[in-house]
């Protein structure tokens, strides 16, 4: 990639950027997410939350937090007779409460809690290749947080309160800012301390002064 010449403010530029890095912290999730959840988790709880491939895995935080996301409705009978996940019918019939207990799978957490700081290992990346500005890498670490925060109250109709989903997006910002940025800084010094191996006419040019003196 070029290095950008520019050191005016340029909006379409940044909004590019933060598209940039919100879609492919999304992406890298979506890829880690359900392959782990298939492979760690009970497939029935995973069924009527919507399966391993459900948005919510990604954009719901009561899923990170390890909070029930589903929404019952009983019958006459006081037994269950429909499951709600996503605005979406996952299940029905009054067999419900003996397939399922109403209890969350605390290893959901952990695993999408665990792809989500594989992920912002991932963004370290490509804060470094499309960032590369060490006093942008805070802003753009921190906007990336605060959308999804965003994404995931509307999502989830509710803002996020366990210290556990905070305790990760805090330790996943640490990650970004802290690596990508002396990953930048490291490069500017580099690059900085490049210099140039002369050329034929450096050469000619300095024996005629040489010559003059």
């Amino acid at each position: 990639m070029a290095k950008s010449t520019s050191t005016g403010w340029d909006p379409v530029l940044l909004i590019s950027q933060i598209v940039a890095m919100q879609t492919l912290h999304y992406l890298t999730l979506a890829i880690l997410i359900p392959p782990l959840l298939t492979i760690f988790c009970k497939s029935d709880v995973l069924d009527y939350v919507g399966g391993a491939t459900n948005v919510g895995m990604v954009m719901d935080w009561r899923e990170l937090a390890s909070r029930p996301t589903i929404h019952t409705a009983q019958g006459s009978w006081g037994s269950w007779n429909s499951v709600w996940s996503g605005g979406k019918q996952v299940g029905a019939g009054s067999h419900l409460a003996g397939q399922w207990d109403g209890l969350v799978d605390p290893r959901r957490g952990w695993i999408i809690a665990a792809c989500w700081l594989a992920a912002s290992g991932a963004d370290i990346y490509y804060l470094y290749i499309l960032i590369r500005r060490p006093r942008m890498i805070l802003d753009f670490s921190l906007t990336l947080i605060f959308n999804h925060l965003v994404l995931t109250t509307y999502y989830a109709a509710s803002f996020p309160t366990t210290l556990f989903f905070w305790g990760v997006m805090t330790i996943g910002a640490a990650m970004m800012v802290i690596v990508a940025e002396q990953l930048c800084v490291k490069r500017e010094m580099t690059e900085g301390l490049t210099v140039a191996a002369p050329t034929e006419d450096d050469d000619v040019e300095m024996g005629s002064l040489l010559r003059r003196d």
